[in-house]
């Protein structure tokens, strides 16, 4: 659990890079309908969070830099005993200030009312810009009103800057303490990943196989899903995002499975594919070694100091001379990969950021070049190769095979397989499906 004082240390980084006379502010995540009178489970916004660890809905966070003085202030929902009876307990003004560090806390209805004094010879804002339209319309009213007092001598901000020039920066760089979290994150998405190759069988329809990962989220602490899970047999594989997960698991069939926990906020990304009678044939083991090659490449290429883009080059590099080998392309491997004619087999990049957003946020190009690898960053890496039924390019046997791995990564003073507890191998594969649960 991250403790108050890594909250407060991260506000300390962003004074220290605003400017003097200036404002950020962030909102909270709104309430989400699902139908007409209930919501979506409220899942509090990154940004906000990564700032406040202040998981409620009707919020604002503001920090203050102005003569040379820093001031944290959260508005918020007054406690409300009669409201706390159906939604559960708030942590109102006082607790917004004992239990999250609030230097100042107000009522969130006082708003539009205290922005007025606290935009006072403030020069910038910085804000999300965007992120939340309906705040920013908000935010944009209040200016405004600063602005028509110009004949009473009173100046409105005149400067706005998006706070993810800032943060994003910050986010992509993961201390120790989320470390430890995501770790944990990932062990349990790792267990939950080990219990449903162990207990899909063939017959079963692919909810069932989420079920038992859900089940096993649930069971280990994570009342998250990082994102939806994706369970698809067959030719689902080959759609990329699948996620209606209401197809049968048939006999001869891969299983692809991409899933991850969220736990305290952080994210879990794991994929793994196997046959569902635990059997793989000929053309299935082929692709799915020829995979397993390119991400355990991919993996050794990374290096602090190497270049984002290196991966995927090094991915392509084997999966395309991999795809000559079995027929599947025909040409030079370099002409090939600068023709992008792999991409009817394989349409996406190496990887991603993983954090507090399962697509995390951060640059993957500085200054118009692939940024370098570095010490405290976390990301995955992802190849697949995915052959649709209808693909006519091909022998009818290599048709309806879709394949990914996926593991996450921590750069450390060595690079750390966060997800290395889910078996990957095919020998490894066959002997947990043939010692099924």
């Amino acid at each position: 659990m991250l403790s108050q004082s890594s909250f407060k240390a991260r506000r300390q980084k962003v004074f220290a890079q605003m400017h003097d006379n200036s404002i950020a502010v962030l909102s909270a995540a709104p309430l989400q309908h699902r139908n007409s009178d209930t919501e979506q489970p409220f899942r509090q916004d990154s940004y906000f969070y990564y700032l406040t660890g202040f998981d409620e809905t009707f919020a604002i966070a503001v920090l203050l830099k102005q003569a040379g003085k820093e001031k944290f202030i959260l508005f918020c929902q007054e406690r409300d005993p009669s409201a706390e009876q159906w939604t559960g307990s708030r942590a109102g003004i006082h607790g917004a200030m004992e239990h999250y560090g609030a230097d100042e806390a107000y009522s969130i209805s006082e708003a539009s009312l205290r922005f007025n004094a606290l935009f006072a010879d403030i020069q910038t804002i910085y804000f999300l810009i965007n992120n939340n339209p309906a705040f920013d319309k908000k935010l944009l009213s209040w200016v405004e009103t600063q602005r028509q007092k110009a004949r009473k001598g009173v100046d409105a901000p005149s400067k706005f800057i998006d706070l993810r020039l800032i943060l994003d920066e910050m986010r992509l760089f993961k201390t120790k303490e989320e470390i430890a979290i995501l770790s944990q994150t990932c062990e349990l998405s790792a267990h939950a990943h080990v219990q449903a190759m162990k207990n899909c069988k063939v017959g079963m329809y692919e909810y069932e196989v989420e079920a038992i990962l859900l089940y096993e989220f649930y069971r280990k602490g994570s009342r998250h899903v990082a994102y939806p899970c994706i369970v698809a047999a067959g030719n689902n594989a080959c759609v990329l995002h699948y996620t209606r997960n209401n197809s049968l698991i048939n006999d001869n069939e891969l299983v692809l499975v991409d899933a991850g926990a969220e736990l305290q906020g952080y994210a879990a990304d794991i994929t793994r594919t196997f046959p569902a009678n635990g059997r793989f044939t000929k053309e299935q083991q082929a692709i799915y070694e020829l995979v397993l090659a390119s991400q355990m490449a991919a993996i050794e290429a990374i290096t602090p100091q190497a270049t984002w883009d290196q991966m995927q080059n090094t991915i392509l590099q084997v999966l395309v001379q991999g795809l000559v080998d079995l027929g599947l392309l025909r040409g030079d491997v370099a002409t090939l990969i600068e023709e992008k004619a792999y991409l009817p087999f394989y349409m996406h990049n190496s990887g991603h950021w993983l954090g507090l957003d399962v697509h995390d946020v951060g640059h993957y190009k500085v200054n118009a070049g692939w940024r370098k690898l570095e010490k405290g960053m976390v990301f995955t890496v992802e190849p697949g190769l995915y052959i649709a039924h209808d693909n006519q390019q091909v022998a009818e046997k290599w048709r309806g095979i879709g394949v990914r791995i996926e593991d996450d990564i921590f750069i450390d003073d060595e690079v750390v397989v966060l997800t290395k507890d889910v078996p990957k191998t095919v020998e490894e594969i066959t002997k947990i499906m043939q010692t099924k649960a």
